[in-house]
């Protein structure tokens, strides 16, 4: 059975543009909160920047044979 690629090229790129874009918001909305942290921090403290590969990683797995698959995505408390 080969491997089904689901159109990863396509979805890496466009993971990649929410990554940026996602901190580049992050910022901006501590920016604007006054609330900035420093240097790159800012960016990154949001927690939603990995979601595009997230999606990508989930599309993977379903597409080949464990749509059935129990994926967990949250945090333990």
């Amino acid at each position: 059975m080969a491997l089904d690629l689901v159109d990863y090229e396509r979805k890496a790129r466009e993971a990649v543009q929410a990554f940026w874009g996602n901190r580049a918001k992050a910022r901006q909305k501590q920016i604007e909160a006054g609330k900035a942290d420093q240097g790159e921090r800012a960016g990154v403290t949001a927690g939603k920047n990995m979601d595009g590969f997230i999606a990508l990683v989930l599309d993977l797995v379903r597409a080949n044979g464990l749509a059935h698959a129990q994926i967990y995505q949250q945090r333990a408390c």
